[in-house]
């Protein structure tokens, strides 16, 4: 007589899971490849059913966790056995590990916790499809007091415009400013364009009493510092 569905015992995937779980506690994220800390992350939004097949086809998409919980949705989208679900789940991991990041840098002295700061930055920004420009406003002190996207531009260009930089600043009582932008290329390496920009904006705050600590220029593949460079 065959077995009845009753005797066939529990899922394997409900073993899978419980392995997974197990080695995380041990070992945590770093005992873990991307594609099974991204299995664990499905759990919520799969219930039922090995989420194994879909890990793998995302990072087989976008490449690493950061990737494909930076991804955008409609990309994601059209990864085969993802829905609504799944993205919401991802975006949520996005959510609280910016939320943590910027946790890292609010109201400590930004010129002593920079490491954190360009973590932050790059989790914010080293994903995205367009340029965005970036700014930290500090006070006295070197807390931060606001940090704002004043513009989005195009896969390769953003629109800066010097006077609206500055305007900001002394709107907040902001007496120094990190500028921070990305490169969608993944390449960091500042272009001729962003030099003269960040001139611009440098010589403009020192009539007005606003320092430009640093220009960071964030990529894929990494970031770079104007003062690094002795560009600032």
């Amino acid at each position: 007589m065959a077995k009845g569905f009753a005797d066939m015992g529990p899922p394997t995937y409900l073993g899978h899971r419980e392995r997974l779980r197990d080695r995380f506690m041990e070992g945590g994220a770093d005992a873990m490849p991307d594609y099974e800390l991204l299995e664990m992350v499905l759990f919520r939004a799969i219930k039922r059913g090995d989420t194994k097949p879909i890990a793998k086809a995302l990072i087989a998409r976008f490449g690493t966790f950061a990737e494909v919980i930076s991804a955008p949705t409609n990309l994601l989208l059209e990864v085969k056995g993802v829905g609504p679900a799944i993205v919401t789940e991802l975006k949520l991991i996005r959510a609280a590990a910016l939320r943590l990041a910027k946790g890292e840098v609010v109201n400590r002295p930004a010129l002593n916790t920079w490491n954190a700061i360009v973590d932050y930055c790059r989790a914010a920004m080293a994903f995205e499809e367009r340029e965005n420009f970036r700014i930290l406003f500090l006070d006295k002190k070197n807390q931060l007091i606001a940090d704002e996207v004043q513009q989005e531009g195009t896969v390769d260009h953003t629109p800066v415009y010097t006077r609206e930089v500055i305007k900001r600043a002394l709107e907040l009582s902001s007496t120094a400013i990190i500028l921070v932008h990305n490169h969608p290329s993944g390449d960091p390496t500042p272009s001729f364009a962003d030099v003269e920009m960040t001139k611009r904006i440098v010589q403009a705050g020192e009539k007005l009493g606003v320092l430009v600590h640093d220009h960071i220029v964030i990529g894929r593949k990494g970031h770079v510092s104007f003062r690094n460079l002795q560009l600032i």
